[in-house]
């Protein structure tokens, strides 16, 4: 009897087991599979690591079941059971009734210290995960020498890359065959994932974003690709709690240029105070654009008109070549993304005209400042894929373009500035307080300092809502938001951060 008796607890403790390890694998994921990162998230979120029954929320990436996942997931179990087993040994050598307690003991702290067994799990699994990952990352990289004729461009930058990658590939889809990497996939294995799978013979044009959150993850992404031309949109602070400072972001992101190979090509925001620096000190072919230091710049834009519905234009480059342009894109940011993507086309021998074409059919990109149809007249903005200081002044810049209707931001304002944080947050704050009617504040804690930048100058607290979820937030609009007013969508805080 008493066999059977544990043998149903065992039963009862493994069905447990998997569900809770799959919320740990969540994080784990969230936090790219790093055991450093992620047992920081379990030191700075303790309440939703350990509490049991708190791990069912929404989520807005869910967990994904990659063959890495599965693996993780399976050797967790794995180590759970041994210690399960272990525990039980006293009782099967003794048979005494008392040692019966150890395993259900045992069972309910493996429950609640899910966390600690999947980052046990993780460090097993990494010198395994590395081997397998080395025979993707080497055939992926063969893959692409094997092809002497196929172009590849390499774009980087602590904002702007996704966004620049799709209206590069968008022009050069005029005259090319072009492989674009989606979305975001632009680290070592993601893009040797798309090399893998997707690249054929009929690709002209391999198009790679390349990220990174350290020094060194440029080189061996560009090492991977191995692009002909190295495009960098944009150096801000990104990422601050692992690069730390300025100056190894812009070591980080020059990486790209220094694996071109010697007839590549450089192309470079002039505007751009710290990629002035790098671009400076390139003896590579090089192109540069911008908008202000006209008389150094290879291709630049003047006669700027920006509104609600985009932006026109006139393209220049030095030789004295022009054409008027128009763009749906939000924001006169962009303008810099189409310029690189200008820059891109030219090497190839495009045309202006051939330029223009192109830029027509560029579509918005999902949460980076795309409108959304609400279908009750409300005007939604989407700018919630990430945030940086530059970023949010360019969302007020074109909530500011709107002459009609009370503008609403719904925002938990920036994450991973480091030390920074807090003065950019309550700058964000100061800006929002210049531009909005009504403020959504997502966090309590966290938007502290947003909330103490808004009441710098001197903006109505009863027009500030602070809430605890975008549920909540979408109450708040409910009630504020008519026909024609804007609501502002900027930031979403990924899945592993709370108050």
């Amino acid at each position: 009897m008493s066999y059977l008796i544990i043998l149903l607890a065992l039963i009862a403790t493994v069905i447990l087991l998997s569900q809770r390890s799959k919320f740990a694998l969540h994080m784990v994921q969230l936090e790219e599979y790093k055991t450093d990162n992620f047992r920081k998230w379990v030191v700075d979120n303790k309440k939703r690591a350990y509490n049991l029954g708190k791990d069912t929320f929404p989520v807005k990436k869910a967990l994904v079941f990659t063959d890495r996942a599965k693996r993780l997931y399976g050797m967790n179990l794995v180590v759970s059971g041994l210690i399960m087993v272990v525990s039980l040994l006293p009782y099967l050598l003794r048979k005494e009734l008392p040692y019966i307690l150890m395993p259900i003991i045992v069972g309910f702290l493996l429950y609640q210290r899910q966390m600690d067994t999947m980052a046990l799990s993780n460090m097993i699994m990494i010198p395994i995960e590395n081997h397998i990952n080395m025979g993707f990352y080497t055939s992926a990289q063969e893959k692409i020498k094997s092809r002497e004729n196929l172009m590849v461009v390499g774009i980087t930058g602590s904002f702007g890359k996704t966004s620049t990658k799709f209206i590069v590939g968008t022009i050069l889809e005029e005259k090319y065959n072009v492989l674009n990497t989606p979305e975001s996939y632009n680290t070592p294995m993601g893009l040797s994932k798309v090399i893998n799978n997707k690249l054929n013979e009929e690709d002209e044009v391999f198009i790679a974003e390349l990220g990174a959150r350290s020094k060194g993850e440029i080189k061996e992404v560009a090492e991977l690709c191995q692009p002909s031309i190295g495009v960098i949109t944009a150096i801000g602070p990104v990422h601050m709690e692992t690069f730390k400072n300025i100056d190894t972001i812009m070591k980080t992101k020059y990486e790209l240029i220094e694996e071109l190979p010697t007839d590549g090509v450089a192309i470079f925001n002039y505007d751009n105070e710290h990629i002035k620096k790098l671009a400076d000190k390139t003896f590579k072919e090089k192109l540069l654009y911008g908008l202000e230091d006209i008389e150094n710049l290879d291709i630049y834009a003047d006669d700027i008109q920006v509104s609600e519905l985009g932006s026109t234009f006139t393209l220049r480059d030095k030789e004295g070549n022009s054409i008027e342009c128009t763009t749906k894109l939000l924001g006169k940011h962009n303008i810099y993304n189409i310029l690189a993507g200008v820059c891109v086309a030219r090497t190839q021998g495009f045309t202006f005209e051939e330029i223009s074409k192109g830029m027509g059919k560029i579509k918005p990109i999902p949460h980076r400042l795309n409108i959304v149809d609400s279908g009750t007249g409300v005007i939604v903005i989407d700018d919630a894929f990430n945030s940086n200081p530059a970023g949010t002044k360019a969302a007020l810049d074109v909530l500011d373009q709107y002459k009609e209707g009370k503008k609403i931001i719904v925002t938990p304002g920036m994450i991973e500035l480091g030390d920074m944080e807090e003065e950019a947050n309550k700058e964000f704050g100061n800006d929002i307080g210049r531009v909005c009617d009504y403020a959504i504040l997502i966090g309590e804690n966290r938007t502290k300092p947003i909330y103490e930048g808004m009441m710098g100058v001197n903006f109505n607290s009863e027009n500030i809502f602070v809430v605890n979820s975008l549920e909540e937030a979408t109450e708040h609009i409910g009630r504020l938001a008519g026909p024609k007013d804007i609501v502002l969508f900027e930031n979403d805080l990924p899945d592993h951060y709370s108050e």
